[in-house]
């Protein structure tokens, strides 16, 4: 979610959205699907056959093997931005929903077959970017008292914890494989950059260096390689994240060091907000957009 605005509302951006998939390895596109409006963030389930995104506030599945998207039953929760995960058992979806006497972005979780949500965070705004490995905490981005941080909390609710506290946006949080680290994205350097610490928050370490803002890591299910999408230098602010922007898809190994251009496309805001790589770590799905 872009932190710096406000939520946009149901009237959605005026343009064609094309779902695709990239193949890390050769960097050959595939577009999967054209939709005359708009939609965001694709999560690939653990089975390989379905992409989750979200559109118009509603959350849908789409069936690779039919091009069939059927709407997923999140009964209040109609209000959904582009920041949903998926359970590690992928029998839940978390995510962030602006309810209706406030508009501010709230976490729920629900049945990935569909049914009623429940409320993971009462403080608001809260945007959910990560799920444990272990299936028991979620990683999010909020605002207390007007600054933006990095939190965890249980999958049940409870007493969130804060992460990150220095100058600076901290945003996309999001575990590693192994629920070692938690990646995340922080302008603390200057320019959005891709950093990384313990999930207790300890050993914060940046982990890209490049003439960019960098945007919301996400870690292949191997755990050896890390995507994130990135603005060029002076298109934007550091802590704005907004659409209709050039921009690439940057991969990059998990151990550190430079990363190699993946995709170049118009997009930015709804493109990879949320873990959109495959099961085998051989793909990743994107969405681009093309404007009216």
């Amino acid at each position: 979610m872009n932190t710096l605005q406000q939520p946009r509302k149901r009237e959605e951006r005026n343009v064609i959205s094309f779902l695709e998939i990239v193949h890390v390895e050769t960097g050959e596109r595939q577009v999967l699907a054209e939709f005359d409006d708009l939609i965001e963030a694709p999560n690939w389930t653990q089975d390989g056959e379905r992409l989750i995104y979200n559109q118009r506030g509603l959350l849908y599945a789409y069936e690779i093997a039919t091009g069939e998207s059927k709407v997923i039953d999140s009964g209040y929760a109609n209000w959904c931005n582009n920041d949903h995960v998926l359970s590690p058992d992928n029998k839940q979806i978390a995510v962030s929903h602006h309810t209706e006497e406030d508009g501010q972005s709230r976490i729920y979780v629900l049945p990935l077959a569909g049914g009623p949500p429940v409320l993971i965070t009462p403080m608001a705004p809260s945007y959910l970017h990560g799920w444990s490995p272990d299936g028991r905490q979620l990683a999010y981005c909020a605002e207390r008292n007007g600054v933006y941080n990095v939190y965890t909390i249980s999958v049940v609710g409870g007493v969130e914890r804060q992460l990150t506290d220095v100058p600076g946006l901290d945003d996309g949080p999001e575990y590693s494989p192994d629920g070692q680290h938690i990646w995340f994205n922080s302008t603390r350097s200057g320019l959005m950059q891709v950093w990384r610490m313990k999930v207790d928050g300890s050993e914060q370490l940046q982990m890209t260096f490049d003439e960019s803002n960098n945007w919301f890591p996400h870690v292949a299910p191997d755990g050896n390689t890390v995507a994130f999408i990135a603005y060029r230098k002076g298109d934007v602010e550091p802590a704005a994240h907004p659409p209709n922007k050039e921009v690439e898809i940057r991969i990059m190994a998990s151990a550190g060091g430079p990363s190699r251009l993946l995709v170049s496309l118009f997009g930015g805001q709804g493109t990879i907000n949320v873990n959109s790589w495959s099961p085998d770590s051989r793909r990743l799905a994107f969405v681009s957009y093309k404007l009216k």
